[in-house]
């Protein structure tokens, strides 16, 4: 009875293990995908940082790298303090669990709070970096930023195609006689930017 027992005990112990080893592996992709997405979002978006006078979008971004590293580094600790049944690995794995569990309430609370505040923030940086900046002396990869923007995300604008009336650059004869940039236009082509009628040019969709 008592052997019957003990082999119930080792075999539950041997399953928790496998458990926990699946959840911190688990735990440890989560991580790599979340640090994924922040150095994707610094390589491939890289160009719209230079839009935007706040640095919340590219702050987020190394935030998204650090918490991707330190949820991996968590993942490999849980899984090396599950099979090693070390009692001080454990107790630094779930402190660092409670500070991921922590900081995910804080950022959540933070993002709720200050979501509509950023929002409008943002839209007020961009569009006073389009009606300062496009088409200005050394400031090419402003421009080529706002036209690859523009383009991709199917807008004119920071609110709508009137922010480019109050642009330097439309007050001026570099425009040629546009009312708004090319990339404005739903069919790019050569000084398409001249005629803003919404059958030609893209909308803000707020």
């Amino acid at each position: 009875m008592g052997v019957t027992t003990g082999k119930k005990d080792r075999c539950g112990t041997v399953c928790l293990k496998y458990l926990l080893f699946m959840f911190n592996f688990l735990f440890w992709l989560a991580g790599g995908a979340v640090m994924a997405v922040g150095l994707w979002t610094l390589v491939k978006k890289s160009d719209y940082i230079s839009l935007l006078s706040s640095r919340i979008y590219a702050v987020s971004a190394y935030i998204l790298c650090l918490a991707g590293v330190i949820v991996m580094v968590t993942g490999v600790l849980g899984c090396c303090a599950t099979f090693k049944e070390k009692r001080q690995l454990l107790r630094v794995y779930f402190v660092l669990l409670m500070c991921i569990f922590l900081l995910e309430v804080l950022a959540g609370v933070l993002a709720y709070i200050y979501y509509q505040q950023l929002s409008d923030e943002l839209k007020s940086n961009l569009k006073n970096t389009m009606v300062n900046k496009y088409k200005q002396p050394e400031q090419n990869h402003i421009t080529e930023a706002v036209d690859k923007l523009q383009q991709e995300f199917k807008c004119c604008g920071s609110n709508s195609s009137s922010d480019w009336s109050d642009s330097v650059w439309h007050n001026n004869s570099k425009a040629s006689g546009r009312v708004v940039p090319d990339s404005c236009c739903k069919t790019l082509t050569e000084l398409c930017g001249k005629r803003d009628h919404p059958s030609n040019i893209y909308k803000v969709e707020l």
